[in-house]
């Protein structure tokens, strides 16, 4: 659902003619994104280039953009767009492990792009997004904390895995960051949903 945010300042002459459209098409009242698309493609323009405006719109704060109802679960939160990161570094971790055994072709660079992403990314930006779920950082301080942390986790998994029969090696280190790193995401997605729920007022 899309609504119209209050009146904004002179800066409304740096709009486009997109989302100058855009906003005359929401009107005063609430409309669903579908039907300001609707509005705007009778009016000739691309269905892309309506989302794209009203994206930028929600960006400047000049519109407020909300799903209709509330997601009641952790489940139906995770498969939201909301959670696209989650899926998406869960897809990265797969990825990772997948390629673990590739030793030649064009597939042993993408084992090497992947697999520095997790160990020197992807555990610290599970952390990140755990200690986080506000988004209170920037993107750059969020970058920067999650390859020091994926530097200081990397280490620790390590030592513990020392102490057990599978010992330091590719596969058990591999396994146990992708573990690791899986569990951070699903806590930080847990958190996320909670201050979801109180901005939501979902009980």
């Amino acid at each position: 659902m899309a609504k119209k945010s209050p009146p904004p300042s002179s800066a409304d002459s740096k709009l486009t003619s997109a989302e100058g459209t855009a906003l005359r098409a929401l009107g005063n009242g609430e409309s669903t994104v579908s039907e300001v698309v609707g509005r705007l493609a009778s009016e000739g323009l691309r269905t892309d280039d309506a989302v794209k405006a009203l994206l930028a719109l929600e960006r400047g704060k000049k519109v407020t953009m909300q799903e209709s109802r509330p997601y009641a679960s952790v489940a139906s939160y995770a498969w939201s767009p909301l959670s696209i990161w989650f899926w998406a570094t869960v897809g990265a971790v797969a990825v990772s492990l997948a390629l673990i055994s590739v030793t030649s072709g064009a597939a042993l660079y993408l084992r090497y792009v992947f697999g520095s992403a997790l160990v020197l990314f992807l555990p610290g930006y599970s952390l990140i997004e755990a200690l986080y779920p506000k988004r209170e950082l920037d993107e750059l301080t969020r970058f920067a904390l999650s390859i020091g942390l994926s530097l200081a986790l990397v280490p620790l998994t390590g030592l513990a895995l020392n102490y057990t029969p599978f010992g330091i090696r590719l596969v058990p280190v591999a396994i146990s960051l992708a573990v690791l790193t899986v569990a951070l995401l699903c806590l930080a997605l847990s958190r996320k949903y909670g201050y979801y729920r109180l901005s939501k007022g979902v009980i």
